[in-house]
């Protein structure tokens, strides 16, 4: 016998749109017993989801509550190594890319999913990275800047609502958008003083992306923030009449600032 908050969330996932073999695995139960749940066989009382329930939890849809915080972080992550694509029964599939080198930021990435809608995100191995993934029909309703082809191809401009919660979280936003399409390195530097060559060392942030609009709304929390940023524009190899935009964060006081809430990746 399974925990009843066991059953509810294997129902819950259902009407998420999740089959029965992940529901099983994201559990770590039977898929026998998930397809029991599911009929009505085996089901624990009290565990039926109305219908009217299963739009409870979008903000969009029915004006739920919002994790304000986690939102503006995941949808840093989103902008820059995410995306979204339909399944079948119209249900929707959030995909945010990570590096395996970084496991800490893998876990940040599936609590702000899990924080975002109540689901259970899992985890895909592909070549070098992990693909962190959660299943629901109102992930456009939140992330409306889905649609055709490439970010970079067309315009991503934030709606009002969360144009709010980027001016209340900018530090949050800014940590996504590092988190995913950024870095923090040490730059060596060389210069001569008074005839001898002298080394110097200092942390500094790198962001870059080939959206013009990404890079607008990274600009705008930073400033919110504080931090002093450079930027500027050089030809891809590998892309024809497309510029790579390549933000950086030199100055001591705004790496510092930067730091009490990005910090290198892990």
């Amino acid at each position: 016998m399974y925990p009843r908050e066991t059953v509810n969330e294997a129902l819950l996932l259902h009407t998420l749109g999740w089959t029965d073999r992940e529901v099983a695995t994201a559990l770590d139960v039977s898929i026998q017993s998930v397809r029991h749940w599911r009929t009505g066989r085996r089901r624990a009382p009290g565990t039926e989801l109305r219908r009217a329930e299963r739009t409870a939890y979008c903000p969009i849809c029915s004006k739920a509550a919002l994790d304000r915080s986690a939102y503006s972080y995941l949808l840093g992550l989103y902008l820059g190594d995410g995306h979204i694509t339909r399944h079948r029964r119209g249900v929707h599939y959030l995909s945010v890319f990570c590096t395996d080198s970084y496991p800490s930021l893998i876990r940040q990435c599936e609590e702000s999913m899990g924080k975002v809608f109540p689901c259970t995100p899992f985890r895909v191995r592909r070549v070098g990275c992990t693909e962190v993934k959660a299943a629901s029909k109102h992930w456009p309703c939140v992330f409306p800047q889905h649609g055709p082809g490439k970010k970079h191809s067309r315009r991503i401009l934030l709606a009002g609502w969360q144009e709010e919660i980027v001016g209340e979280c900018p530090q949050e936003l800014a940590r996504g958008l590092f988190h995913s399409d950024g870095c923090r390195i040490n730059n060596r530097v060389r210069r001569k003083v008074r005839g001898e060559w002298k080394y110097y060392d200092y942390p500094r942030y790198f962001f870059s992306n080939t959206s013009p609009d990404i890079h607008a709304i990274l600009t705008r929390s930073l400033d919110l923030i504080g931090v002093e940023w450079t930027l500027r524009w050089q030809k891809l190899k590998n892309e024809k009449h497309r510029d790579a935009g390549i933000l950086s964060v030199a100055k001591r006081d705004s790496v510092a600032l930067l730091d009490t809430f990005i910090g290198p990746k892990s």
